[in-house]
């Protein structure tokens, strides 16, 4: 443990000397640790085996505390306990198997997007899953990247509302164009990252009436490189991950920019806690940007959730869910 504390110790100088001002502050006590998670699943002998997820795209807390997990396999909604114990699989959404990919910078348009999509026997199965979110009202939301479309399901995955069209891209009021997350405003509005190959923030009300977008692609304030991921605090504050750019960006509900927090590198998972504080990866900020709290080593993620609990959930493309207890 003491050699852990001055490892942090060691990462926050380092951080002071080279500019980063917010880890000047940086707590350097261990408030985390890392626990096993999920429980192993049991073969027909009885002994226990490891889970076998695809590429963990995103994780979410239901109304009742459960954890979901949304991963690139063949059932890629699976509902387990806090601590571990699989409940069950969600069914009722039928995730693209397209798949997210680069393009190589010598091969794209002038300004144009670095990203596209393969389909067919190039892409893999569910590959499209991209993120989970739990609404308010306790709603799960999915974000279907590559068949561009967002949707909104009950408790067992059956879908109440779709914004965008199925396998139809575009960047109108009505569709999306590799769309990556999505947050809703304290008034129960709807906003979608609408990420990779578009560079845009669209927002929508409650019933999934379109209201506005902003954003377009660059590096000033109000552009994107590739805005992957948004949450929306309690007065209504939009924080989006720029993360090609390496920075957060920060905007009114009507998506005026305020500010931006630079040197955060390049996040792909936000999450705003009830106490309105920011995990942006394995790092806790404040809304004004500084830093909280760090969880143990360089954990980086692509989904994060908290458990009523308190316990930290993040979604790792490697195919595992890291799970860190709160250090009484």
């Amino acid at each position: 443990m003491f050699k852990l504390r001055i490892q942090h110790l060691a990462q926050a100088m380092l951080a002071c000397y080279v500019g980063m001002t917010s880890a000047c502050t940086e707590p350097v006590q261990e408030t985390y640790r890392e626990v096993q998670w999920p429980q192993p699943a049991t073969t027909d002998a009885g002994t226990p085996s490891p889970w076998h997820f695809g590429e963990v795209a995103a994780v979410a807390t239901t109304a009742q505390g459960s954890i979901l997990v949304f991963h690139r396999g063949a059932l890629p909604i699976m509902e387990f306990d806090v601590s571990g114990n699989f409940v069950r699989s969600l069914g009722g959404v039928s995730v693209s198997g397209g798949k997210v990919t680069g393009i190589a910078p010598e091969n794209r348009a002038p300004g144009g997007s670095g990203y596209t999509a393969v389909y067919g026997p190039a892409g893999c199965y569910s590959c499209a899953a991209h993120s989970i979110r739990v609404d308010q009202a306790g709603h799960i939301w999915i974000v279907d990247a590559t068949a561009h479309v967002v949707y909104k399901t009950d408790s067992d995955g059956n879908v109440l509302m779709q914004l965008g069209e199925v396998g139809v891209s575009g960047t109108d009021e009505s569709h999306f164009n590799l769309p990556t997350d999505v947050a809703f405003g304290p008034d129960g509005t709807v906003y979608v990252s609408d990420g990779y190959a578009s560079a845009r923030i669209v927002k929508f009300s409650n019933v999934g009436q379109f209201l506005l977008d902003w954003g377009s692609r660059g590096t000033g304030p109000g552009e994107f490189g590739l805005p992957h991921n948004l949450v929306v605090d309690g007065e209504g504050r939009v924080y989006v991950t720029d993360r090609d750019n390496q920075r957060i960006q920060v905007f009114d509900s009507n998506g005026e920019f305020l500010e931006e927090w630079v040197g955060v590198g390049g996040i792909s998972t936000l999450y705003i806690t009830a106490e309105q504080q920011i995990w942006a990866g394995g790092v806790l900020r404040n809304l004004d940007g500084t830093v909280a709290v760090r969880l143990p080593g360089n954990v980086g993620g692509h989904g994060t959730t908290v458990a009523p609990d308190g316990s930290v959930f993040i979604a790792q493309l490697s195919g595992v869910v890291q799970k860190f207890e709160p250090v009484q």
